[in-house]
């Protein structure tokens, strides 16, 4: 009997060892599975005089293969990639807004600073000016073009975002339903492992849409957390996270991911806090990579449209009338904020901003705990400006912007608000001239070298500026404006400005006239003098105009400066291009970080694609990372087909075997009663 009861238990044994390594055969395809391995332990022996003797084999357990530090490094690894893979695939759409070549926005900007070279080599030629109108229109709706794709890919992601939370509440459920088996089959004392594999792969999608980390309990459950130490799921019980805006500044475009547990205020989880996944990766995308290229357009069209509009309303048109604004552009833009203050930046006030200063970023005012003092941080790279009050905030111009709260109503202690002064600027910017009469490519002012003049004095240069003297502040204003020599009373007698040069090449001043400014100081100040002194080349800026001159004047030179509409001149200035020339040369100002206006877009361009190549450098890294800790976990708990083989044929022998055990045991036990009933 012994011997039957041995081959029974062998046979036993060895068909559990063979489903087992069918098991593993038939689940080699599916996600997560870990390979089971078939855990003998010999039957204690049976004693005797003549010592213990063998009772055979039989199943201890079956035994998951699993390196849980493996499981949780190559999960946290696939939620870095699938953060870094989705920040570069949308960071490349983004960058196909701004492509180059004759169908983006760089060429619209350069046709239309291009286009104002026939109006300034003909400037009553009708044909000339509405083509130059045409390619302002052109670049504006390019600018509007670029900001809808961009709002495009915004509410594509905003999408994804939503998909991404309903699949990851979805997952929460099925790992809160898995825990709750676990715990119920946990207390039979062995370990169920295709629940197990289930919960791991299950933690393992969900990684891919946010980073969690594990914990485990006493019965057999995991509680899940996402932020650090939101309990996403506990025990049998799932929480559910939703997206939305950020509460810390509503109607500021930026999204949040919220921790909802019922009986509880939701709490906001910032892409900071998330490490890896999906939704971390979109959520980068959406409130810093996509906030960028907003800020990069926007600057752009507000710089253009505001020095355009500045210029075009110092010239005069063909009319004679002073010029309007060419753009449409945003009057205000007011900061968003969970507190009781209203701030603004005012963008219609051409005295309130130097484009030439604008950096594309967003901004956050944050006040102290006391009083209304703080500090104004750039966001784009953290830098710091502190203010005292609000009247010191009000007096600072800060990147070529001024932040204005309202007195009557005060911020609150520790109060944030975040102002996006760039953030609309392209999708509003709209062309405002139509009529070709209407460009105002005249210069309001005129120059006469002297008759008598016996030096080498040339013009070389005279255009309106804006530029004049603040009699409050002492510092130099931009006015927008000018004031123009006074027209002659009659007419006939003449009248202006005059500039006499005497022998040691300095000039006084004759008219009526302010002092002249030293632009080359800096900050600017009043030119010292009379006389003052003159530099060949160098502009000389007088109430709001200036006048550029070479060669070297003789003792008696003089040069008239006069107002283009004093009817002694008659319609001369329809025939000159001077503010047109003013508007043309603005494509070599220095406005975007050092680039001119028309290199801006090149700019533009080089920081977008060096945000694309770092994105899908970071991708690929985390893509490898994570390649060789999935491999490194698949060696441990990956089912080898060839193996599996090898061992069905070993237990299928070893099974035959105790078969065999058991017809020779039927044998001698058959023997043993034919004997006995003899």
């Amino acid at each position: 009997m012994s011997l039957l009861n041995v081959g029974a238990r062998a046979l036993l044994a060895n068909q559990v060892a063979l489903q087992t390594t069918g098991h593993n055969i038939a689940n080699v395809s599916v996600a997560g599975y870990s390979r089971q391995n078939v855990v003998m332990q010999t039957v204690p022996g049976q004693f005797t005089g003549a010592g213990y003797i063998g009772k055979g084999v039989q199943v201890a357990t079956i035994l998951r293969n699993h390196n849980e530090l493996l499981t949780r490094q190559a999960a946290a690894a696939q939620a870095v990639q699938a953060a870094d893979t989705t920040r570069a695939e949308r960071v490349s759409q983004l960058q196909d807004v701004f492509k180059g070549g004759t169908s983006g926005l760089g060429a619209a900007i350069t046709d239309m600073l291009n286009s104002l070279g026939d109006v300034i080599n003909s400037p009553t030629d009708i044909t000339a000016r509405t083509v130059s109108l045409t390619r302002m229109d052109e670049m504006a709706a390019r600018m509007r073009s670029s900001a809808e794709q961009l709002q495009q890919i915004e509410g594509a992601v905003n999408e994804q975002l939503k998909t991404d939370v309903v699949r990851i509440n979805s997952l929460a459920g099925s790992i809160a339903d898995v825990n709750e088996q676990i715990a119920r089959v946990k207390g039979n004392g062995q370990t169920p492992n295709d629940l197990l594999d289930r919960r791991d792969q299950l933690i393992r999608e969900l990684n891919q849409y946010v980073q969690t980390t594990q914990i485990p309990a006493d019965d057999g459950t995991v509680g899940v957390f996402v932020g650090g130490s939101q309990a996403l799921v506990l025990g049998a019980t799932a929480a559910q996270l939703s997206i939305d805006e950020s509460q810390l500044f509503p109607g500021s475009r930026q999204q949040g991911l919220y921790f909802v547990r019922a009986g509880a205020a939701p709490v906001e989880l910032n892409d900071s806090m998330l490490g890896g996944g999906e939704v971390a990766g979109l959520l980068r995308f959406a409130n810093q990579d996509l906030a960028e290229g907003r800020n990069l357009l926007g600057r752009m069209a507000l710089a253009i449209g505001t020095t355009m509009n500045y210029q075009q309303k110092l010239g005069l048109t063909l009319d004679g009338q002073p010029g309007k604004a060419l753009f449409a552009l945003p009057a205000q833009v007011t900061g968003a904020t969970r507190g009781t203050s209203q701030g603004h930046i005012d963008l219609g006030n051409s005295a309130a901003l130097s484009p030439t200063q604008f950096a594309a970023s967003d901004y956050e005012v944050r006040f102290a705990n006391t009083g209304s003092a703080g500090q104004v941080v750039r966001l784009s790279d953290g830098k710091a400006f502190a203010f005292a009050d609000l009247n010191d905030l009000r007096s600072q111009k800060i990147d070529g912007l001024t932040f204005d709260f309202d007195a009557a109503h005060p911020p609150t202690a520790g109060e944030r608000v975040l102002f996006q002064p760039f953030a609309g600027a392209a999708a509003n910017l709209q062309m405002l001239v139509y009529s070709p009469r209407d460009l105002a490519a005249a210069n309001p002012v005129n120059a006469a070298m002297g008759t008598t003049n016996s030096g080498t004095l040339q013009l070389a240069g005279l255009k309106a500026t804006g530029l004049q003297w603040n009699g409050v502040s002492s510092s130099v204003q931009t006015t927008g404006s000018i004031t123009a020599p006074p027209s002659p009373t009659p007419p006939a007698t003449g009248g202006g400005v005059t500039l006499t040069f005497n022998a040691n090449g300095e000039f006084n001043l004759g008219g009526t006239t302010g002092t002249p400014l030293d632009m080359n100081a800096n900050p600017p100040v009043l030119l010292a003098g009379p006389p003052y002194a003159y530099v060949p080349g160098q502009a000389i800026h007088i109430d709001g105009w200036s006048i550029t001159l070479q060669g070297t004047p003789a003792d008696g030179d003089t040069v008239k400066v006069g107002n283009a509409l004093d009817p002694q001149y008659g319609d001369i200035y329809t025939r000159n291009a001077g503010n047109a020339g003013a508007l043309q040369q603005l494509r070599d100002v220095k406005m975007f970080d050092e680039s001119t206006l028309a290199d801006g877009y090149a700019g533009l361009m080089a920081q977008v694609g060096t945000r694309t190549q770092s994105a899908a450098y970071a991708a690929k890294l985390s893509e490898s990372i994570a390649s060789n800790l999935e491999a490194s976990r698949t060696a441990v708990s990956g089912v080898n087909l060839d193996e599996e083989a090898a061992k069905l044929i070993q237990y299928q022998q070893a099974y035959q075997a105790s078969a065999k055990m058991l017809q020779v045991a039927q044998t001698i036990f058959d023997n043993l009663l034919q004997t006995m009933g003899r």
